[in-house]
């Protein structure tokens, strides 16, 4: 019972260690091939468009139903105070520097990564990774980088478009659900938010854009056992990339501050 409890932990660390290893080597392997770049160009034009473009609705409608929500929590005592002149702060402040990247990037992750694991792994599984190597084309230059550069060009984008829908969002929420007028939110975001503040949900979505890349990636290319495989690996994808989203926002947030 003990030996069988003592294996099963033993083989928990194993794992995790070979998961964190092989995070930290493919991370190594992206940035040796991207000094100087070396990536396929209409590869990395596909992967933009469809990690990027495709996400756009899924991240608009999730970014205006965040500031609407930010809105209505801070909205009740800003009205119980009557200091409606601080709604479009106190909800632009939060959806700038930690809400809006990480809400866009948890939807990136669970669509964007999990499919990406998915792609790579079904290549391993069915050999087409190895038919690469056959014909010298390396897998990580022809796969990976496109892959990591679309996901962190696309995901600081969307989270740039996602904080502008969501500060609307919470602007007409306030108008139609607290009476606040417009105006009013918006001067407060321009009097009283700064450029730093902004800035800081971009780095945010930066550092979680490489998270995602390289997680998914590593999983991706680390799968065995056929199909089943692969579906673990995309579940093992998604939880490692929220654990790291959250993970780097901790120490970027005690940075920055």
């Amino acid at each position: 019972m003990i030996s069988r409890g003592l294996a099963a932990i033993g083989g928990a660390f194993n794992g995790l260690a070979f998961d964190v290893g092989g995070v930290v080597m493919m991370l190594l392997k992206i940035l040796r091939r991207c000094l100087p770049p070396r990536a396929d160009g209409p590869e990395t034009w596909a992967n933009l468009y469809r990690v990027g473009v495709k996400s756009f609705p899924i991240v608009l409608v999730t970014a205006a139903f965040t500031g609407a929500i930010m809105v209505i929590q801070s909205g009740l005592y800003i009205k119980q105070y009557g200091a409606e002149g601080l709604l479009g702060w106190g909800a632009g402040y939060s959806i700038l520097r930690e809400v809006g990247p990480i809400m866009i990037g948890l939807m990136f992750s669970g669509r964007v990564g999990a499919n990406n694991t998915a792609e790579l792994g079904t290549m391993m599984v069915t050999d087409q990774i190895d038919a690469l190597r056959a014909l010298a084309i390396d897998p990580v230059s022809y796969l990976v980088i496109p892959r990591f550069i679309a996901m962190m060009i696309m995901l600081t984008l969307l989270v740039v478009v996602g904080d502008l829908t969501a500060l609307v969002g919470g602007a007409l929420t306030g108008e139609v659900l607290l009476g606040v007028d417009t105006r009013v939110y918006f001067e407060s975001i321009v009097t009283l938010i700064t450029l730093q503040d902004f800035l800081s949900g971009v780095y945010k979505a930066v550092a979680f854009g490489v998270a995602i890349a390289v997680i998914s990636c590593h999983f991706g290319l680390t799968v065995r056992g056929g199909a089943v495989g692969v579906g673990r690996a995309v579940n093992n994808s998604v939880v490692a990339s929220a654990i790291a989203i959250f993970v780097i926002d901790y120490f970027m947030t005690w940075a920055m501050q």
